[in-house]
């Protein structure tokens, strides 16, 4: 990067790491409420470390690296928030998306060294389909700072892509349908991205399955056309969910 570009995403890092410290303070009994879901309904049994998740994989980006993608999934979940972790997609998900970069060399991309990790909301639930069923635990609070958060998210999500002027790739669009849970994370990403100024950034947003379970990968194979190359299957793919989810 030079140093203009790595000025600007030090400031937007900094705004995402304020955005998580303020919900931490807003919401003092969260992680108790957590706490309390995972115990009487999650699957497995941990204990809740971090409520709301910055991830720290962004304070490991220095001047020297060369970002070449945004990539955005939805919340933090159990390996997310462990106090071991505080990163991004370092589960099974995580996982799956490495190697779908180290299949594909041509892509020219290192999950590792070229990309960054958003994600729809900092606060961390067993499993994203979860949050419903917190904020209904939490007295309305946590509904109110889930939707604020979303909103701070996808302001972010663009100054991040300004700063970096990448790709962006969206994972996990089904839940940001209307009635979806990210429903209003989606309809600031249409209130933000409508701009004539952030035209030519629309056009690098681009919108997939999750990497869980593989659905992302078995859509591209399902996709792609004979003789068509990686590269214009993922733009021909992800733009006809951009237009199905934003237009």
């Amino acid at each position: 990067m030079d140093k203009e570009t790595y000025k600007s995403f030090v400031k937007v890092r900094e705004k995402f790491r304020k955005l998580t410290e303020d919900l931490s303070r807003q919401l003092p009994k969260l992680k108790s409420v957590q706490q309390d879901f995972v115990n009487k309904r999650s699957e497995v049994t941990y204990t809740v470390e971090t409520p709301v998740v910055y991830n720290s994989a962004l304070d490991d980006v220095t001047i020297d690296d060369d970002i070449k993608l945004i990539l955005v999934a939805d919340n933090p979940g159990r390996r997310e928030q462990a106090a071991e972790n505080r990163r991004y997609l370092v589960g099974p998900s995580g996982k799956i998306a490495k190697k779908f970069f180290t299949d594909n060399p041509k892509l020219g991309i290192d999950f590792l060294k070229n990309v960054i990790i958003l994600n729809k909301t900092p606060i961390h639930s067993p499993r994203t389909a979860e949050l419903r069923e917190l904020c209904r635990m939490d007295s309305g609070k946590l509904a109110e700072a889930l939707e604020e958060s979303q909103k701070i998210m996808a302001n972010l999500l663009l100054e991040f892509h300004k700063a970096l002027n990448c790709p962006v790739w969206i994972t996990g669009y089904s839940e940001m349908k209307k009635g979806g849970i990210f429903e209003v994370y989606t309809e600031k990403l249409k209130e933000l991205y409508s701009s004539k100024d952030n035209k030519e950034f629309y056009k690098n947003l681009l919108f997939y399955r999750h990497f869980s379970m593989n659905q992302f990968t078995i859509d591209l194979k399902q996709q792609t056309i004979p003789g068509e190359t990686v590269l214009k299957s993922l733009k021909r793919i992800g733009t006809a969910y951009r237009k199905r989810i934003l237009e």
